[in-house]
């Protein structure tokens, strides 16, 4: 009897131990909707022996594209069809900021060149016009809000206040419909080689690339 008893009162001692060190353990904030991501990718450098054996890649430019990554969470269809493709992610706007919240932006040390229209070193906006017939690629260098202002109304926040005098770059985008959903949204470099490459996003069952080589 005295055994069970001692059994007993052991754990609830445990049981109340534990429940001590979770009241402790701190709360964890929340995660965003739409977590933001990067895509990133090094060019124009060369492999060379390395000390001690192997190689070692020097002289490269990196090229990098920050953005929001939204997420279906059981959505379908997310671009929708006939006169209301593209409103629902675009906020009903004339171009969509490729991704959520903050603008998506590209930054490069390397020039880049799509559809002959070269941009130099720097940092751009990145959009995307959407038409069920085709995506346009946009490229602008808009002065961008660093916190959300509604009371501004000349720079960017996401795709707000967007303004079309400020594109640098239209282009195209070739389109593919993949085997599967994307459940977020993606942004990634593909096809790269030592002259360039191609940016393609992917969302949904829908996939849209662009190309750019590396300019001198």
């Amino acid at each position: 009897m005295q055994r069970h008893v001692l059994g007993t009162l052991a754990l609830v001692v445990s049981a109340a131990a534990v429940s001590s060190v979770l009241a402790q353990a701190p709360a964890q904030p929340p995660r965003p909707a739409s977590p933001r991501g990067s895509a990133a990718v090094q060019v124009a450098g060369q492999w060379t022996s390395a000390d001690g054996g192997g190689q070692r890649y020097t002289g490269g430019k990196w090229i990098t594209i920050d953005y929001g990554r939204p997420i279906l969470r059981g959505r379908g269809k997310i671009f929708g069809t006939g006169a209301d493709y593209g409103k629902t992610v675009s906020d009903d706007g004339p171009v969509w900021r490729a991704g959520a919240n903050a603008t998506t932006q590209l930054t490069t040390e390397a020039p880049l060149v799509f559809a002959g229209k070269t941009l130099a070193p720097g940092t751009y906006n990145v959009f995307v016009e959407l038409k069920e017939a085709g995506w346009t690629f946009v490229v602008s260098n808009q002065p961008v809000q660093e916190k959300y202002d509604p009371n501004d109304k000349v720079k960017l926040f996401g795709a707000y206040n967007y303004d079309p005098k400020f594109d640098l770059v239209r282009v195209p985008m070739k389109m593919a419909t993949a085997p599967f959903s994307f459940e977020q949204f993606t942004i990634a470099f593909v096809d790269v080689t030592s002259t360039g490459g191609s940016i393609a996003m992917m969302w949904d069952r829908q996939i849209a690339t662009v190309p750019f080589t590396i300019g001198s």
